[in-house]
């Protein structure tokens, strides 16, 4: 028996201007689905989440929603009230009765989500406020969960945490987001909106590269054989005698129509094919291999770290200047009380040229310290940092703070005004190269305030793509970029030849640029690792898995025999049989465990059996609860055994 239907839209046309977004619009959302939903920026993705939530009205079509059913929608865009904190927008949207029902929520998940509930909304970031949204709408759980880039100003732990709460959520889920490794591991099933439609895949993101190339491949031979039969058609009118052509105008009409719609199907196979092309990237030259070094750093702050988000001067699309000189900044001694934040401690490390360094971690941790020092911005309080009198760097801010919203495309790419703009080299014309970032050439003109957050990104990434310095510093650089920009930016950086700089919290785009992860882990601590995220991530396993076994093994090793016979007379008979049962009780109830989680494991589970998921589900609550319970048990006789006297 297939899920329960909870929203279905038929033979949709919405339409803002001659052209329709869509036409012949046709989907279902089915409880318990988890959905990617991809697409080219442009492509119509809110406009789709907009149609399910009801805002927006079909020009044709009908929309249908099973009664009762609620809608969570995390939006790009929050603008907080004068007046509110945290805790009251989470709970703006809960119905007074039912505030108790959900308020243990909210310090669970803004603590995963590093937020404080009791501060005002007009005093958080940008990023802060994106987490105040997402929080509101776990909060809520509707039936039906909008997600549009939940991950854009998460940390990794944070992310990794949004996923498990998302793999366990009993709703239906719809995502939109460029992290290719978050999709692949919360989804099941794929919308994809291509030329103005949408195709379905029952398979999760994990598959999509393999589906949507076998359909494009599929389409390519279809235009081919079309075209094949167009060539004979017109071969045929074009050997057409005088006496024949009245009897067969109508064949020769069809032809015509079949060539024309032949190369407007040609044409949009193309524009869906397209791959941004550039020219390799020039051979960056340094006179040593050596371009910067830090030297048992040291770096406090007062109260609060550094903003992860804005602030500095050396936070934009720019081309900052030469770094002063080789020899160190000043040291001043550490200065300070006790309860200083410690951001970095004793950090040392070279930076040579060549390498592509991927920078991660939580907020707050260090990453714009440490770039700041690089960049020459921000001096350590012990130590020092030197850099290369040559060593140039161009900076991508994920801010935008560069882009003058009053500025045309086209007078953001050149300054001033001219048609042409130097490219590694070599003069290009303006629309050319923005047809190079998929931009149509006829918008040059266009204000930059009219470009979406992806449009945005791109035009950032034109702009210090066109000649780029020694050192190329990207911060959050995939932020609202669509899946065919992430392949464009990643196969360029794979020909820079200067030194890369990366934080990002997408492992995806880590693995397929960078050679070496610097993980900034709090306190100070600033742990290396040769490789990408996945390298990394195992290395942290490894880690873990020999301290677990380490201290496993002093457990063990413990001499406690001798005192468990001591003091085991002195608890009753009753106590000490409850005691010798307990283990065997709590291995059993692990095995419980283990087993619905593996059950719930399987991504079919729901759509097979919808009673038999939510029965493991609260059977699993119940193990889990049970088996607590049994290991407190267990350690209050221990205690008590060890506490009795001779």
């Amino acid at each position: 028996m297939p899920p329960p239907l909870l929203l279905s839209v038929k033979d949709a046309m919405i339409r803002y201007s001659e052209v329709p977004v869509f036409e012949n619009l046709a989907f279902n959302i089915h409880a318990g689905s988890r959905i990617a939903l991809v697409g080219k920026n442009g492509a119509g993705k809110s406009t789709l989440m907009n149609i399910i939530t009801g805002v927006q009205e079909l020009d044709e079509g009908e929309r249908w929603e099973e009664l009762g059913v609620t809608t969570g929608y995390l939006r790009q865009d929050i603008t907080p009230q004068e007046g509110q904190s945290v805790f009251d927008y989470i709970f703006s949207e809960i119905k007074d009765e039912e505030r108790d029902l959900h308020i243990y929520k909210v310090d669970m998940i803004a603590e995963a989500l590093h937020l404080d509930p009791q501060a005002q909304m007009t005093i958080l970031s940008g990023g802060q406020l994106r987490r105040a949204g997402l929080a509101r709408v776990l909060v809520e759980e509707p039936d039906i969960l909008l997600l549009d880039e939940p991950t854009n100003h998460l940390d990794l732990e944070a992310i990794e945490w949004l996923e498990g709460y998302l793999k366990s959520y009993r709703g239906t889920l719809l995502c939109i987001s460029h992290d290719r490794t978050f999709l692949a591991n919360v989804t099941t099933q794929v919308f994809w909106l291509d030329r103005g439609g949408l195709k379905v895949s029952p398979r999760g993101f994990k598959y999509f590269d393999e589906w949507s190339t076998m359909l494009l491949e599929q389409e390519e031979r279809e235009l081919k054989n079309r075209k094949q039969i167009v060539g004979q058609e017109v071969e045929w009118a074009s050997r057409g005698v005088k006496a024949r052509r009245k009897r067969n105008v109508r064949r020769v009409e069809q032809m015509r129509e079949m060539r024309d719609k032949l190369k407007a199907d040609e044409s949009s196979h193309r524009r869906a094919t397209a791959k941004i092309e550039l020219q390799p990237l020039k051979n960056i030259e340094a006179s040593s291999k050596i371009v910067a070094e830090f030297y048992n750093v040291y770096k406090t702050f007062p109260s609060s770290p550094p903003s992860l988000e804005g602030g500095g001067k050396g936070e934009g699309v720019r081309d900052m200047p030469k770094a002063d000189s080789l020899h160190p900044h000043p040291n001043p001694p550490p200065q300070g009380g006790g309860d200083d934040m410690v951001i970095l401690d004793k950090f040392s490390m070279r930076i040579q040229r060549g390498d592509r360094i991927g920078v991660l971690g939580k907020n707050g941790s260090g990453k714009t310290t440490f770039l700041k020092m690089l960049i020459g911005e921000m001096e350590p309080d012990q130590g020092r940092v030197k850099t290369r009198k040559e060593l140039e760097f161009s900076y991508f801010d994920q801010k935008r703070r560069d882009l003058d919203p009053t500025d045309s495309l086209k007078k953001t790419l050149s300054s001033s005004g001219g048609d042409y703009i130097d490219v590694m080299g070599k003069q290009r014309h303006v629309c050319g190269y923005l047809k190079d970032f998929l931009f149509d050439p006829a918008r040059a003109q266009d204000k930059v305030s009219q470009l979406s957050g992806g449009e945005k990104n791109r035009l950032m990434l034109a702009k210090i793509l066109a000649n780029p310095k020694t050192c190329l510093i990207l911060d959050e650089p995939t932020n609202d970029l669509d899946m065919d920009t992430l392949d464009m930016l990643e196969e360029i950086l794979s020909q820079y030849k200067g030194t890369l700089l990366v934080v990002s919290h997408d492992r995806d785009f880590l693995d397929q640029t960078v050679t070496k992860i610097l993980a900034f882990e709090g306190d100070g601590k600033v742990d290396s690792c040769v490789g990408g995220y996945s390298d990394y991530l195992e290395k942290k396993t490894e880690e873990l898995q020999k301290k677990s076994s380490k201290d496993q093994k002093k457990k063990e090793s413990k001499p406690i025999a001798k005192e468990e016979k001591k003091v085991s007379q002195k608890l009753t008979y009753k106590l000490e049989r409850e005691l010798s049962q307990l283990p065997q009780k709590i291995e059993n109830l692990e095995a419980e465990v283990t087993a619905f989680l593996e059950k719930l494991a399987d991504s079919d589970f729901y759509s097979r059996d919808p009673d038999g998921f939510h029965d493991a589900t609260k059977a699993l609550a119940e193990s889990q609860v049970k088996l607590e319970r049994y290991e407190a048990r267990w350690l209050e006789l221990e205690e008590m055994k060890m506490a009795s006297p001779d």
